[in-house]
């Protein structure tokens, strides 16, 4: 499956200009964990997380009205959107993050969550335990043979 395909929600995004608190309405009214901070040319200059709104704004008394580059992380670490939806995986591990922007070039498609890969999962094990749910709860479909014995 390729990383794009993977995404469950609209990717989200504003400029270097907007405003922390705005950010934070924009999280809400989106039900998203994340915005992309991009420049005038559609390029990817940051990320706005939750954690950072918390941790760099509110935590350190940085106004509502702030840039919300003066909190982004800058240095946004990108996955190809065409990109085997494994190839995540390490990105995840090495880092330690749970948002991962998806890209064409410099133009972004999306942004791949852990929650994305775990609902993925989930669902893939949901499909492989249906017939084995089946015959534990109802037992097998055909009647036992009776055996051949030969004398």
């Amino acid at each position: 499956m390729r990383a794009s395909e993977a995404v469950r929600k609209p990717v989200v995004t504003v400029t270097p200009e907007t405003s922390i608190h705005d950010v934070a309405t924009l999280m809400n009214r989106h039900a998203v964990g994340s915005v992309l901070v991009l420049t005038g040319d559609g390029a990817v200059a940051g990320i706005a997380t939750d954690r950072d709104l918390v941790v760099r704004a509110l935590a350190s008394r940085i106004p509502g009205d702030a840039r919300v580059d003066a909190v982004m992380t800058s240095d946004v670490i990108t996955l190809d959107a065409a990109a085997d939806v494994r190839a995540a995986l390490p990105i995840f591990r090495a880092h330690g993050f749970r948002r991962l922007p998806l890209v064409d070039g410099r133009r972004v498609i999306g942004v791949l969550t852990v929650d994305d890969l775990v609902i993925n999962v989930a669902a893939d094990l949901g499909d492989l335990v249906r017939p084995i749910t089946g015959e534990v709860i109802f037992g097998y479909a055909e009647e036992p043979r009776t055996p051949v014995v030969h004398g």
